[in-house]
């Protein structure tokens, strides 16, 4: 039996698919949670096979808790299920460690193939995803990852760099303490880096700052 945990902040969404998988006789929803924090916390109670994760949420998103899964429960297969195809969601979920991204245009039934394919250890990308992942390889080796960065994203990593704390970022940039962890997030999948040291190395070996 596939265990099954579903994260994500639309409570029809998840009645929907908890509905149809309860159908399936080789998967069971172990959880539902609303959000990143609750994903995280039922997940170190249940230890699920499998989690569907949603990428927008309320509170904490979904990229920061496949993360935080991921280090915790790294045998977890999390598949991301979202509507979002924009590039600044679909790479940080699968550095942040998602196997898989499926539309939620998706039927049901490609959604419990996708669970089984997990299991086997086979990622299934919905087709535009795989296109731009291919896309980003060949490209690899002509460009930078701080070239991924927008132009917001730049200039947060060059404050960084200057020893800038989150309340001073959201003061100077006339945002939310919250969006500047957000950008952050964003900004260390892209570099490649774990935490903001390192980011900060990164910007003066690629003399981003002075």
């Amino acid at each position: 039996m596939i265990r099954v945990l579903l994260v994500d902040d639309h409570e029809m969404v998840r009645m929907g698919l908890s509905a149809y998988l309860q159908t399936q006789p080789d998967i069971a929803v172990v959880g539902e949670a609303s959000d990143g924090a609750e994903g995280i916390r039922l997940a170190l109670q249940e230890r699920p096979d499998v989690i569907l994760m949603d990428l927008v949420m309320e509170g904490m998103d979904g990229v920061q808790a496949t993360r935080e899964i991921h280090r915790k429960l790294p045998e977890v297969r999390i598949i991301a299920v979202t509507s979002f195809l924009d590039d600044d969601k679909v790479y940080p979920i699968l550095e942040a460690g998602a196997m898989s991204y499926l539309l939620k245009t998706a039927k049901a039934s490609e959604i419990a193939a996708a669970i089984r394919a997990a299991m086997r250890g086979e990622p299934v990308l919905e087709a535009r995803v795989t296109g731009k992942v291919l896309s980003r390889m060949r490209r690899t080796d002509e460009a930078k990852p701080h070239e991924e960065l927008t132009p917001r994203e730049m200039e947060i990593l060059r404050l960084i760099a200057q020893g800038k704390t989150n309340q001073e970022l959201a003061d100077m940039l006339f945002i939310t303490v919250k969006t500047v962890k957000t950008h952050i997030t964003q900004i260390l999948a892209k570099l490649g880096v774990e935490d903001r040291t390192q980011a900060t190395v990164y910007a003066y070996r690629n003399k981003l700052v002075e």
